[in-house]
C-alpha cells in the first residue's frame, strides 16, 4: 500500500481537524502518499480529492469544524454511486481510506470495505452515540460548550427565581444531557434512556418550588418533546416562572478542548498503523485508557450500555 486518503463525513465535530492532521503526518512518516477527500462521500463520488503535504495541515489542530468539509449524501446508499466513488480512488491508486464521522459514516465505510477498499473508521461525533468507544471525538468539547451556557443561564434564573429548561443535542443518545446535567448541578434530566414521565417530573419540580428553591434546571435531549410547550406546562403546573433555551448548533462549534485534540491525534495515528498492516474494515475506539479496534460490523451493531450509576448521581445530589 503506497497511497491512503482521509475524509470527514456527517455532522462536524471539534477535533476532526486534529484527526486529519494526525493521519496526514503519520502517513507521511510511514512513507505513504496521503490525499484529502473534500466534502464527504459526495466529494469522494465526484472526485474532490487532493494530495496533501505536511504544511497543508499546519495550524489546524486547534480549529473546530473540518477543513475537509462535510456533506449529507444519502445517494451513497445506491450501489452505482458507490462504484463511482471506488473508481475515483482506484484511478488515483488509493488503497486505504480513513473516514471520520458517526454511524452513517461508518455504514459508508462498511460498504466500501465490501467493495475492496481498506477503510478505517474514527468516531467523530458530538453525540457520543457510537457504542464501540467510550468517548467520541468532539463529545467533550460540545459538553464544555453546554456547561458554560448553562452556567450563564443559572445566573439569570437565580436572580428571577426561574426554572430553566435547556435542550441539548444527542439525537437518540442522552450522554450530552446526562454529563451536562451532572456537571451543571441539574435537578432533572430527560433523555431517551430515562424516558419522560410527566406526572413524576411535574411533581418533583413542584416539590422543589414548594421547598423554596430559587431555581430549577431541567436538561432535555433533543427530539424528546417540544421544550417550549414543556416550559409552559411547568410554569402552569408548578408555580415556577419558566424559560426554555434551545442551544442548537452552537454546540458543534468552537476550538476543541485538550482531551479531544489528544484523542483525535492518537486515533488518527492508530488508523494509519492499521492501514500500514493492511487491516481494513476496522473501527477505532477508546476503552478505558487504551485504543482498540473492532470489525466495523461489530461497531455498528454493538448495543449501547446505559450508565445507570451516573443517572443515579443526579437524583442523589440534586
Amino acid at each position: 500500500m503506497r497511497k491512503i486518503a482521509v475524509m470527514t463525513s456527517g455532522g462536524d465535530a471539534p477535533g476532526m481537524n486534529a484527526a486529519v492532521r494526525a493521519v496526514v503526518r503519520s502517513g507521511l512518516h510511514y512513507g505513504f502518499e496521503v490525499y484529502g477527500v473534500y466534502d464527504g462521500y459526495e466529494g469522494l463520488t465526484n472526485g474532490k480529492i487532493r494530495k496533501l503535504e505536511r504544511g497543508d495541515v499546519g495550524g489546524i489542530i486547534s480549529s473546530g469544524g473540518t477543513v475537509l468539509g462535510s456533506a449529507r449524501f444519502p445517494e451513497f446508499k445506491e450501489i452505482e454511486v458507490r462504484k463511482r466513488a471506488v473508481k475515483q480512488l482506484k484511478d488515483l491508486g488509493i488503497e486505504g481510506l480513513v473516514v471520520i464521522g458517526g454511524d452513517g459514516t461508518y455504514r459508508g465505510a462498511q460498504a466500501l470495505t465490501k467493495m475492496g477498499i481498506n477503510c478505517v473508521g474514527l468516531p467523530g461525533t458530538i453525540d457520543n452515540d457510537i457504542s464501540s468507544t467510550d468517548y467520541t471525538i468532539g463529545f467533550f468539547t460540545a459538553l464544555q460548550t453546554i456547561v458554560e451556557s448553562i452556567d450563564k443561564l443559572r445566573d439569570t434564573s437565580l436572580s428571577h427565581q426561574r426554572c430553566s429548561v435547556v435542550e441539548v443535542m444527542g439525537r437518540h443518545c442522552g450522554d450530552l444531557a446526562l454529563y451536562a446535567g451532572i456537571s451543571a448541578g441539574s435537578e432533572f434530566i430527560i433523555t431517551p434512556e430515562t424516558k419522560y414521565n410527566r406526572e413524576l417530573t411535574m411533581t418533583a419540580i413542584k416539590q422543589s418550588h414548594n421547598n423554596g428553591r430559587r431555581h430549577a434546571l431541567v436538561v432535555v435531549t433533543e427530539n424528546m418533546l417540544n421544550v417550549l410547550d414543556f416550559a409552559k406546562d411547568i410554569e402552569k403546573t408548578t408555580g415556577y416562572e419558566t424559560r426554555a433555551t434551545i442551544l442548537g448548533h452552537v454546540q458543534r462549534g468552537g476550538n476543541p478542548v485538550g482531551f479531544d485534540r489528544v484523542l483525535a491525534t492518537e486515533m488518527g495515528e492508530y488508523a494509519v498503523e492499521l492501514l500500514k498492516d493492511y487491516k481494513g474494515g476496522r473501527a477505532v475506539g477508546l476503552k478505558g485508557m487504551d485504543l482498540v479496534d473492532y470489525d466495523i460490523n461489530y461497531a455498528l451493531n454493538k448495543k449501547r450500555e446505559i450508565p445507570n450509576k451516573r443517572y443515579g448521581l443526579v437524583g442523589r445530589l440534586s
